[in-house]
C-alpha cells in the first residue's frame, strides 16, 4: 500500500462526508449538477493571505501570480487581499482586465512576449519585466510609435538558484531573464529611452519547503539587487524578490515555516545597503496562496478488479489534474493527498487505485493507496488542487472538456 500525501489543514467532515467552508461536498456537487468539479474555499484564501501578512515584514508587498489559478472569482477575491498581480501572457492580461483589476498593479513576465502582447501591456499601463535586450528594444520602439511612456523593469537571471526548489528558475544558462552581468547596461538604456524605470524582477526557483533555503535566497537576492543598482548608477524603485514558497504534496512533506522566513527577511530589511533604502519590495506567490484552498471532485463510475488489484474508475482524470497524475514536472510519481469524500471519516479497508476515464495508463489520480471500500456513486477528492489544476491540464484531450469550477 503506497502512502498518500498529507491532507491540508482546515478540512473536516459533516455526517462522514468531506466538508469545505462548512458545506458538505455532496451538497456542492448537487448544486453544481455533476462532477468533475473544482471547489475553491474563500475562507482558506483569506486565511492564507492573513497568516502570510502577519508573518512577513510590513514593508513587503504581496503579489498574486495569476498563472497558478486564473479563475475570475478567485481574482475578484484577491483584488481585495493582495497588493499586485503578476501575469505571464497577453491572455492573462485580458483576464485581469476583465476582472476589473487596475493594470498599473500588474507586472508581465515571460521570455517570449509577442509584439501584440507588448503593445497591449504598454497601452494598459502594466509593468513589463524585460527578458532580453532585444525585447527591450521592441518595447521601446512600440512605445514610441504609440506615444506612450512604458513602465519597464528587468528580469534578472541570478547567478544562484533556490536550493531544494522543485523548479530552478535561476542560476546558469536559462531562457528566463537577463544574465546579471549584462543588466547595468540595459538599465541605462531603459532610463535613457525616457521609459519609466520600474526596477528588477529576480526569481530563483519555486516549490521550496525549506524556510532557511528561502531566506538564504532572499538574502542573496537583496545583495544582488544592491550590487546591480550600484553598478547601474541608478535608483532602484522596486524589486520583486520572486516567490518559491511551496506546499506539502507528498508523504513526508512539511509546510514552509513562514515565521522563520518573515523573521529573517525582516532582519535583512533592517540592514539594507544605501542603494535599497528607498526601494519598494514584493514577493509573488501563486501555489502557496491558492494550492491548498482547492479540491478536485470526481465520481466513481465503475469498480473493477484486475489480477487482484482494485481500480476505482472515475469521471475525472489527468485532463483536469495533470499534476496529480505525476505528469507535470515530477520525475518519480508519488501520490497527492486524496480520499473518498463520501466516506471521509471511514477507516481504511482496502488498497485501491483511483483512475480517470481516459484510455491511457498515465491516467492515475492515486496509485495503490489505502481507502475505505467504495462503490460507484461515491465521490473521490484530490486535495491541493487549487493551483495548476484546471488551467494547467489538457482539458480537451480525447474531447473530454473542462471541469466546472466554483468558489465557495
Amino acid at each position: 500500500m503506497k502512502p498518500l500525501g498529507p491532507i491540508p489543514p482546515g478540512y473536516g467532515a459533516i455526517d462522514r462526508v468531506l466538508a469545505i467552508a462548512g458545506q458538505k461536498v455532496t451538497d456542492i456537487v448537487a448544486e453544481a449538477g455533476s462532477t468533475p468539479l473544482f471547489v475553491y474555499s474563500s475562507e482558506h484564501l483569506r486565511q492564507r493571505v492573513s497568516d502570510l501578512r502577519a508573518a512577513m515584514p510590513e514593508r513587503l508587498a504581496i503579489h498574486y501570480a495569476v498563472k497558478a489559478n486564473p479563475f475570475v472569482p478567485v481574482l475578484d477575491l484577491f483584488a481585495g487581499l493582495v497588493d499586485g498581480f503578476d501575469i505571464a501572457s497577453g491572455g492573462e492580461l485580458e483576464i485581469v482586465k476583465g476582472a476589473g483589476i487596475d493594470p498599473s498593479l500588474v507586472s508581465f513576465a515571460g521570455p517570449g512576449k509577442r509584439d501584440c502582447e507588448l503593445e497591449a501591456a504598454i497601452r494598459a499601463g502594466a509593468t513589463l519585466n524585460l527578458e532580453s535586450e532585444a525585447e527591450a528594444e521592441r518595447a521601446i520602439a512600440i512605445a514610441e510609435t504609440l506615444g506612450v511612456t512604458p513602465r519597464l523593469a528587468i528580469r534578472v537571471n541570478p547567478d544562484f538558484d533556490l536550493k531544494g526548489s522543485g523548479m530552478k528558475m535561476g542560476g546558469g544558462a536559462k531562457p528566463f531573464g537577463l544574465d546579471a552581468v549584462r543588466v547595468p547596461a540595459l538599465v541605462r538604456r531603459v532610463i535613457d529611452s525616457g521609459a519609466q524605470w520600474r526596477g528588477f524582477h529576480i526569481f530563483a526557483g519555486s516549490q521550496a519547503l525549506d524556510a532557511d533555503a528561502i531566506a538564504d535566497t532572499q538574502a542573496q537576492t537583496l545583495a544582488l539587487a544592491a550590487r546591480l543598482a550600484r553598478e547601474s548608477d541608478a535608483p532602484l524603485p522596486h524589486c520583486n524578490l520572486g516567490g518559491g514558497f511551496g506546499i506539502p504534496y507528498f508523504p513526508g512533506d512539511e509546510p514552509v515555516d513562514i515565521a522563520t522566513v518573515g523573521q529573517k527577511l525582516g532582519e535583512q530589511f533592517e540592514v539594507l545597503p544605501e542603494e535599497l533604502a528607498e526601494t519598494e519590495f514584493c514577493i509573488e506567490l501563486g501555489r502557496y496562496l491558492v494550492g491548498e484552498a482547492g479540491i478536485y471532485l470526481a465520481t466513481i463510475i465503475d469498480r473493477k478488479e484486475s489480477h487482484g488489484e482494485v481500480f476505482l474508475v472515475t469521471d475525472g482524470g489527468l485532463h483536469h489534474q495533470l499534476a496529480a497524475s505525476g505528469n507535470f514536472g515530477t520525475v518519480i510519481r508519488r501520490n497527492y493527498p486524496s480520499a473518498i469524500a463520501t466516506r471521509f471519516s471511514a477507516e481504511v479497508q482496502e488498497e485501491a487505485s483511483i483512475v480517470g476515464c481516459l484510455c491511457t495508463p498515465l491516467d492515475i489520480l492515486a496509485n495503490k493507496g489505502g481507502f475505505p471500500k467504495s462503490e460507484p456513486g461515491d465521490v473521490v477528492v484530490v486535495f491541493c488542487a487549487g493551483a495548476y489544476g484546471a488551467s494547467a491540464s489538457p482539458a480537451d484531450f480525447l474531447g473530454q472538456g473542462a471541469a466546472m469550477e466554483i468558489l465557495v
